[in-house]
Parts: C-alpha cells; structure tokens; sequence
C-alpha cells in the first residue's frame, strides 16, 4: 500500500500553525519567567534555617514532581470549574506550567547551590559580606553558572510538554494539528508539520539560551581565556630555550 503525501491540503491553514506556534512560545516564556522565580525562592527555602518554611518547599517540590503533568492540568482545569471556580484553559496551562517549571527548577537551582564549596561562602563572611550580597555574588551566581545548561534544557522540555495543554483545548499547536486534521483528514501530514515546527522551535529557544549564556556569564569567559593564556606560557618557553 503506497501513502502519497499532500502537504498542500495543509496551506490554507497556515495561519492556525502560526497562531499555535505564537501560543506556545508564549505560554513557555510565561513559564519560564514565573517558573524560575519560583524555583529560585523555593531554592532558597529549601535550604533555610527555618524548619517550617524548608517543610513547605520541600512538600511542594515533592508533590509536583511525583505527580503527571496531565493531572495537575486537570485540577487546575476541571477539578477547579468543579469547586464554582472557572479559568480559561490558556491561563489554567499557564499556572501549571509555572508550578511544575518553578518545582523542577527549584531542584536544579539548589544542587548548583550545594556545589558551593563551603570555604567560599566563610572566606566571603570572614570579608564583612552581607547575607544578601553573600547569596547573590558568592552562591546564586556561580551556582546559576554551573547548572544553566540543565536549567535549559528544562526550559524547553516543558516547551515540549505544553503539547499536553491541547487535552483541555489549549490552541497550542497540538491543538492545531488536531483541529487540522479532524478537518482535512490529513493526519500524517499535519503531525509531521506540528514535528517540524517543534524542532525548529527548540532550535531557536536553544540557541536563544546560548547567547543568553555568554552574555550572562562573560567572567567564565574571562577567567577561560586567563586558563588558556597560563598553559600557553610554559610551552612558550619551553620552546624559546631549545637549544638550537
């Protein structure tokens, strides 16, 4: 049996793509931004001092991540319309998009803080820091620095989640594909296209985040080149005393 493929039934709904490809961006820059906030003050209560508050971080980081994407959209969604309380499907993708970002990130975050050594946080204490600047200038940032590919890449796979908002009829673009192809019957053709654009999609963001990297950490650069420039040295030498 040969499929010949009809990519052209699929132009006249190019714009519904477009639209699905613009949802989705944005439903993953609202995550992203609110996400981690979240993780970055979750982060932080983890490791407080104040038993009560670490608790509570600690019992939402746990009740997200052990629980399906799926079914926290549900709640937010139907479970919610249930108690009298209604939300628009976007706004309820958002809010879970947002607590599931802020929960993972939240761990990412902490691990690069626990990777600072402890000697480095006295040496700043032992200088008359503040706590503030202590946690800005000696942990979050380096702590940030080491973990910024994996705080990344979960960036974009919960891009790539957002397809689960279209079981509530989120019009991102899974949604669109199924709209499409429910019209069309041009099932292969459209969830190739909806593939397609989600690559191209996670291209971008990625290399978005890429230059995101170098702008925000040009000291890792600095201190490369510096690394770079001290191995250079000996051989330089090396090579001017040779005997000729």
């Amino acid at each position: 049996m040969q499929y010949h493929f009809n990519f052209a039934g699929l132009l006249p709904y190019w714009e519904k793509f477009l639209e699905g490809t613009t949802l989705t961006l944005e439903l993953t820059l609202a995550s992203t931004v609110f996400g981690l906030i979240i993780g970055v003050l979750c982060a932080i209560g983890r490791r407080s001092q104040v038993r009560s508050l670490s608790t509570l971080c600690a019992i939402y980081v746990e009740t997200i991540r052990n629980t399906p994407f799926l079914v926290q959209i549900f709640i937010f969604y139907f479970g919610l319309s249930s108690l009298g309380i209604q939300i628009p499907a976007a706004i309820s993708t958002v809010i879970t998009m947002v607590i599931n970002v802020g929960a993972y990130s939240s761990e990412i975050i902490r691990a690069g803080m626990d990777a600072i050594p402890a000697g480095q946080v006295e040496a700043a204490e032992c200088l008359g820091l503040s706590k503030p600047r202590i946690y800005w200038h000696v942990i979050m940032q380096p702590a940030f620095e080491k973990v910024y590919p994996s705080i990344t890449s979960q960036f974009i796979l919960m891009m790539l989640m957002s397809s689960v908002a279209s079981q509530i009829s989120t019009e991102e673009l899974t949604a669109v594909a199924n709209n499409v192809q429910s019209v069309t019957f041009l099932s292969l053709e459209s969830y190739i296209v909806v593939a397609v654009l989600y690559l191209i999609l996670a291209g971008v963001l990625r290399f978005l985040f890429w230059l995101g990297g170098l702008w925000l950490f040009r000291r890792k650069r600095v201190i490369a080149a510096a690394e770079r420039r001290i191995a250079v040295k000996p051989l330089a030498n090396s090579i001017q005393r040779r005997p000729t």
